[in-house]
């Protein structure tokens, strides 16, 4: 029971988009296509459980041990550059028209604060092995729902007669927003 709760409080509740505002260049850069948007939501995805395996194994086997937790930033940067730097490779091999299509969003998750925010609250939280790579998972279900639900309104929105001061960034802001405030609503239900 624990574990689903960390997952729906990642995903939903404590949404690193929608509650933290972490993440916000790829959710509003990448958020144009439904297909785009999903596809960077699962490499994010990737990218934060892969993120959330190796910090926590670096942080409580070397960091630790040997007294070097203030090297913590040092480190988890390290390491998310690495993985991103894979993923970036990966998909570049395996698929062309997504690559070109998520662009210079892809190189973007290396800086995406949303990584960086995962890995320390891993520890700030003092979650076991187990519970940060659900976390992570979580955290990463939870992007990938934000940025999905965005470019499925923003692709209804090219299609709708909105008022000309409002076009492009100011209704994308003002929908950020609104979902911002309707994720809100489930904090009542888990707190964590």
């Amino acid at each position: 029971m624990d574990l689903i709760l960390i997952f729906f409080s990642a995903a939903i509740v404590n949404n690193f988009v929608l509650s933290y505002f972490l993440g916000i260049c790829p959710f509003i850069g990448v958020s144009n296509k439904i297909s785009s948007a999903f596809s960077m939501g699962l490499a994010a995805t990737f990218v934060m459980v892969i993120t959330s395996i190796v910090t926590w194994l670096i942080y409580h086997i070397i960091l630790v041990p040997f007294e070097l937790e203030f090297l913590q930033y040092v480190s988890f940067i390290l390491i998310i550059a690495s993985l991103v730097q894979f993923v970036e490779m990966f998909i570049k091999k395996v698929s062309q028209p997504l690559y070109r299509a998520l662009g210079i969003f892809l190189p973007l998750i290396t800086t995406n604060c949303a990584i960086m925010g995962l890995a320390l609250f891993i520890v700030l939280k003092e979650y076991t092995f187990v519970q940060g790579i659900v976390y992570g998972l979580g955290a990463g279900a939870g992007f990938t729902l934000a940025i999905t639900i965005m470019a499925g309104i923003r692709e209804e929105l090219d299609l709708a007669d909105i008022p000309k001061p409002f076009r492009g960034a100011p209704i994308t802001l003002i929908v950020a927003g609104i979902l911002a405030l309707a994720f809100m609503g489930f904090s009542g239900l888990i707190s964590g």
